[in-house]
């Protein structure tokens, strides 16, 4: 008895179909629904593959934040040729609570070399060039950028220290760390002096004559550099013929954190806004003559998160293409068959009326040709001849 429920309950279990089934005899097979079946399947496998190859890329998220921590150090990386020698030029930082920083306190190094590009300068210069071209042109590249991991660190091919005559610029490359408040990092005739009420360089011993201050920055940033950071002034090359000019470039940092495949740290970008002028007390442009990064610090942080699209809703858009893909596959072979039975005639306009009758031959006009032009007619129920018909003679 329990073997033979357990038949029954399976038996049941197999007959129990919810959905409904088109039977055999109803269907059709085509040689116009066996192609769109192919095409559907394999149009249906192409968008399943780019859809899996989209979900597998990922997508850099963007979050702005009020940036908490103010007790931090910060860094300055520095790379910058200028045409001068290195005796008579200085580098120091003066931010906005009056500390004085001076490559003393830091890494900053000095070395003399030749102003003039070696190649391998003149190609990294001019890659970064169209990078930041393009950038400008489309903003979605920085996504690209760290997505792939684009390292802009401090350059590593050595510089130029092989022509004619002595040397006739300094490389000053390393790194400061200064107070995270605003300041002036800058390059300027004369050595630092300490001095108790300000800030002071000693160049009693340059001629304005021999100032040139013309410069290329290889690099700069600000912080730890991280992988697909663009900083603006790479590659930026300032060269002029005036003794008494001065360069002012005015930068706006903002912190960064970066959660991405290629780093998880966190560092600053900043923006910069340009400004040159000759120094002339007459005409009432009043400087002194040099190089001057101004930077300032916003309140804002960014994080930037590398993520990818949720797998629900993955699953989701497979659904809908598979399914709108069957329903619309569907109606076109419908509609393709319509159109095959109008072009091969199968419906025609008064298909459906009767057949013509061949024209009928009233009774009186069929002849009997066995007997002479005689004709019997039926006896008459009364008895009475038909008046109508003539007696035999």
């Amino acid at each position: 008895m329990r073997r033979l429920n357990r038949k029954q309950t399976l038996k049941v279990v197999k007959e129990l179909d919810a959905f409904p089934k088109v039977p055999e005899s109803y269907q059709e097979t085509s040689s116009t629904g066996g192609t769109l079946a192919l095409l559907t399947f394999l149009l249906i496998a192409v968008l399943i593959i780019s859809e899996i190859l989209y979900y597998s890329d990922t997508r850099m998220k963007y979050e702005y934040n009020v940036d908490t921590d103010i007790h931090s150090k910060l860094s300055i990386n520095v790379d910058i040729t200028v045409a001068m020698k290195c005796g008579w030029i200085g580098a120091d930082v003066v931010d906005i609570s009056g500390e004085t920083t001076t490559p003393a306190r830091g890494n900053l190094q000095e070395e003399l070399v030749y102003f003039e590009k070696t190649p391998e300068q003149r190609r990294r210069q001019e890659t970064f060039q169209m990078i930041k071209e393009a950038l400008s042109e489309e903003h979605a590249l920085q996504d690209l950028l760290f997505q792939s991991g684009f390292e802009s660190s401090p350059t590593q091919i050595p510089s130029n220290k092989k022509g004619k005559g002595p040397p006739d610029a300094c490389r000053l490359h390393g790194s400061l760390v200064v107070n995270k408040v605003a300041g002036n990092f800058h390059v300027t005739v004369g050595k630092s002096i300490p001095h108790p009420k300000g800030h002071a360089h000693l160049a009693l011993m340059v001629e304005p004559s021999q100032y040139n201050f013309s410069h290329r920055i290889d690099h700069l940033s600000f912080g730890e550099p991280a992988p697909g950071i663009i900083n603006q002034l790479d590659g930026e090359e300032k060269v002029t013929k005036d003794n008494r000019r001065i360069y002012q470039y005015f930068l706006q940092i903002v912190p960064t954190k970066l959660y991405t495949r290629k780093a998880r740290m966190s560092t600053h970008q900043f923006a910069v806004t340009e400004r040159e002028r000759t120094i002339n007390h007459g005409e009432g442009s009043h400087g002194v003559s040099g190089i001057f990064f101004k930077y300032d610090l916003s309140s804002l942080e960014i994080s930037v998160t590398e993520t990818h699209e949720p797998y629900s809703q993955f699953l989701i858009r497979l659904c809908g293409i598979v399914g709108g893909i069957f329903a619309t596959s569907g109606i076109l072979h419908s509609f393709l068959e319509f159109l095959v039975s109008v072009i091969c005639c199968r419906y025609k306009i008064g298909s459906h009326t009767p057949p013509p009758q061949p024209p009928t031959v009233p009774a009186d006009h069929h002849l009997d040709h066995t007997s002479p032009n005689l004709h019997v007619p039926a006896p008459s129920l009364s008895g009475q001849a038909n008046p109508t018909m003539p007696l035999p003679q």
